[in-house]
């Protein structure tokens, strides 16, 4: 049995639970160890190209707006490999190919593969998406053990908020800069596991459009910029975006230097373990009296002070 993702999320839990023997065919943003390995049958439109975030937003919306795609996918590649099955999403067609365009994609193959739509709304349903992929793939009990480790790891930080009385911080994750969105579906539960409230944010369902002016009434103490798809150090390169702001300079976050900038795939790229990965890092931020930025995430966040100072 073979198997082809189209969404990084997927391709990541795979590897995670020891399964990528059974994988053929990815999507050109899955993590590093896959595109070494695997052949990239998924595509998109904007690759080799450095667009501002606002342009990135006009491009999507546009196509959006037109009932078009931006990705599409190698035929004869996908041909050759002849899955059985593929993982799909139906959460964003903006930020992944959606399963529409796979179904009109695989239309033409000889061998029609199994379509696995992982739509994932809230932190339970990413994980249940562990056991979906395990069980298509013929190994369920890789996804019981997978999950039950990550569990450990967020219950010791549920424990150490709980038996210090930590009142929870008052934060803001950021997925997009221009325009500025909230953040969105398991977002706010990595947020509340880990000892905050966004109370600008959608759990459960899209990021929208989030006006400056209600961002600075809101006044975050903790303020998280992670643009979905963007690593620190391109967000570095447009931070300006939010410094020039009115206002900016009052925010309590900025005045007390609680301001960070962090890898997207934390918070935007469902995997159950990028996601917990995330909530490790969230506690460290909004409560560093209590617990410590782990050594394998000391790489995917700067403090804005550090950041600017280090990418100018």
């Amino acid at each position: 049995m073979i198997a082809s993702s189209f969404l990084p999320a997927a391709t990541q839990m795979i590897y995670d639970m020891g399964l990528q023997h059974r994988l053929q065919g990815i999507t050109f943003e899955c993590p590093q160890q896959a595109l070494a390995e695997k052949q990239k049958v998924v595509r998109c439109v904007l690759e080799g190209h450095h667009y501002s975030s606002m342009e990135i937003d006009k491009i999507f919306s546009a196509s959006k707006a037109q009932g078009k795609s931006l990705y599409y996918v190698d035929e004869a590649a996908l041909q050759a490999i002849a899955p059985d099955l593929i993982f799909t999403q139906d959460v964003c067609e903006v930020c992944q190919i959606d399963t529409a365009c796979t179904a009109a994609a695989v239309a033409k193959l000889a061998k029609q593969p199994q379509l696995i739509a992982l739509t994932p709304n809230n932190l339970h349903d990413v994980f249940n998406t562990a056991i979906t992929i395990a069980t298509a793939m013929g190994n369920e009990e890789a996804a019981y053990a997978y999950l039950a480790a990550l569990q450990k790891r967020i219950d010791a930080i549920i424990d150490g908020l709980r038996y210090h009385k930590a009142a929870p911080k008052r934060v803001m994750i950021m997925e997009w800069m221009a325009p500025v969105y909230n953040c969105g579906h398991w977002i706010p539960y990595q947020v509340a596991y880990a000892g905050g409230i966004d109370m600008l944010s959608n759990p459960g369902g899209d990021s929208i459009v989030t006006p400056w002016e209600k961002i600075v009434k809101y006044d975050p103490e903790v303020l998280v910029i992670a643009p979905c798809g963007f690593t620190i150090s391109r967000t570095a390169e447009e931070i300006n975006l939010l410094t020039a702001k009115k206002e900016w300079a009052q925010l309590t976050a900025v005045r007390n230097n609680a301001v960070f900038l962090a890898d997207y795939d934390l918070f935007t790229q469902p995997s159950a373990g990028t996601l917990t990965d995330g909530i490790e890092l969230l506690a460290a931020l909004f409560h560093p009296g209590l617990f410590n930025v782990p050594a394998h995430l000391e790489h995917k966040y700067k403090p804005l002070h550090q950041s600017t100072l280090a990418y100018v």
